[in-house]
């Protein structure tokens, strides 16, 4: 367990392990301390084992943690949370391929612990709406393999719905020895754009 009080939270790295293999997730702390640290903190109490990505549109994101996706949980999917919210950090980074956003209603400061990895190269129209914490440092495969699922149409009508299940099986936190530039991600891979909306 680690000590989130004292640990260098842009030191923080989280391992999310899916059926499709493990994408590594560095933090945007400065940019968005409370969004790491409630994003940390729900991880290392389990929350976010045995979930899954509910929401999938191929060239734009795949949505997760929402806990009514845990096996055999009732509610709709895409509309549970953490019991909490925590107050909105936009700022001006960019919601490029593989960024990690949080999810949210109408309400800015409505996120809990739902969250999308952006699967296109820029979606401009998310910029400054949606708080930034996070970004692939490793597993842009994982992530084209998790967004290029079968899926279905949903009740508005939007075909995102997986077909099978696509588990997050755990999100694990780790210490790495120094905290990684943005630009070093593999974020700057190319994508394709989509106008789909969150």
């Amino acid at each position: 367990m680690i000590d989130l009080d004292s640990v260098d939270l842009s030191k923080l790295e989280a391992v999310l392990d899916t059926d499709k293999g493990k994408m590594v997730v560095a933090f945007y702390a400065e940019q968005a301390p409370k969004h790491v640290r409630n994003f940390a903190d729900l991880a290392q109490q389990g929350f976010y084992d045995g979930l899954a990505f509910h929401r999938v549109i191929r060239n734009f994101m795949i949505q997760g943690g929402c806990p009514n996706t845990r096996e055999g949980q009732g509610g709709i999917p895409g509309t549970g949370g953490p019991g909490h919210s925590v107050e909105a950090e936009f700022s001006d980074l960019p919601h490029k391929l593989g960024v990690l956003s949080m999810a949210r209603s109408s309400d800015p400061n409505s996120a809990g612990s739902q969250f999308f990895v952006v699967h296109s190269k820029h979606a401009e129209f998310l910029d400054g709406q949606y708080t930034v914490f996070g970004y692939l440092k490793d597993g842009l495969d994982v992530l084209d393999a998790l967004a290029s699922v079968d899926c279905d149409f949903s009740s508005s009508g939007e075909r995102s719905v997986p077909t099978e299940r696509q588990s997050l099986n755990s999100v694990t936190l780790q210490v790495c020895e120094e905290p990684q530039a943005a630009d070093e991600s593999e974020t700057a891979k190319e994508g394709s754009d989509s106008g789909a909306e969150v």
